[in-house]
């Protein structure tokens, strides 16, 4: 069976609190080997390295830009600390999740803006300071998160869930980046990322599910279906394989050849995947 790995999962998330560990058992059954687990806030820290060391898995520490309005005034200073106690956990892959998001409207502009800007600079600098990779969000902000990664140098990283132009696309590669590719491909509607999944460079790429959320078409509802009483599938990294499968078919290769393929470019981006984590499966719960 090919070994993946989810390099982005919220095993954390609300969704998942009361299966947790089944859960991770479906996915390891299914062949992922390793989920990356990201924080979106400094209520979420402990819980993410918990997990990850529960599970054999791995994390990341970080301020995502939609919680940014809600942190408090030290956060960027927990975060400091936070990755200074834990950094000699190779459990601890990256700084994550961080980034720009522009597509929320009420942060597009006046306080909201500045305040994720600066949220983002000052974890840029965090990054290069203790010498990891970051992962990023950049939902309608790719040209202004490049803009920063060319100021602010870090040590590579990963573009979450990447949706912008194969011009970009080059431009992260070029700045030592990974593509997330996750369920959002699946969409006969989603035109433009499918020809990328199916045209950029294999090297350039790695999978993911963002679990729970973009969930694979399969487990999408409609708002018709949902007023039906269809409830709406829960995304988990399980899915991950049958996403993939969709990528490989699109790139007319093997799923094996893609699962390792995309395992190395994943021990590339967060190079401490390859010491420290379990790719045999599941741990003990």
């Amino acid at each position: 069976m090919p070994r993946w790995i989810d390099t982005h999962c919220h095993l954390d998330a609300a969704e998942f609190s009361a299966d947790v560990a089944a859960v991770r058992e479906r996915a390891a059954a299914a062949g992922v080997a390793t989920c990356v687990i990201p924080a979106v806030g400094v209520p979420w820290f402990e819980g993410v390295r918990a997990l990850a060391h529960r599970f054999g898995d791995a994390y990341a520490l970080g301020i995502h830009p939609m919680y940014v309005a809600g942190a408090e005034d030290d956060a960027l200073e927990r975060l400091d600390a936070a990755l200074a106690a834990q950094r000699d956990d190779p459990r601890l892959v990256a700084v994550g999740e961080i980034g720009l998001d522009y597509f929320v409207g009420e942060l597009r502009q006046g306080p909201a803006r500045e305040r994720q800007e600066r949220f983002f600079r000052e974890q840029l600098r965090l990054a290069r300071r203790y010498g990891l990779p970051v992962i990023l969000h950049v939902r309608r902000s790719v040209d202004q998160v490049l803009k920063g990664l060319r100021e602010i140098g870090v040590p590579g990283g990963i573009a979450h869930a990447f949706n912008g132009s194969a011009q970009q696309a080059r431009q992260f590669a070029e700045l030592g980046f990974k593509l997330g590719f996750g369920g959002a491909v699946t969409y006969e509607r989603a035109t433009r990322l499918r020809e990328l999944a199916a045209a950029l460079p294999l090297e350039w790429m790695v999978m993911e599910t963002d679990a729970p959320d973009i969930p694979p078409h399969w487990l999408y509802a409609t708002a018709e279906q949902r007023a039906a009483g269809r409830a709406q599938g829960r995304n988990q990294p399980a899915e991950l394989p049958r996403i993939a499968g969709e990528i490989a078919a699109l790139r007319g290769m093997e799923a094996a050849a893609l699962a390792e393929a995309t395992w190395a470019n994943a021990c590339a981006a967060l190079p401490r995947l390859q010491r420290g984590v379990s790719v045999h499966g599941v741990a003990a719960a």
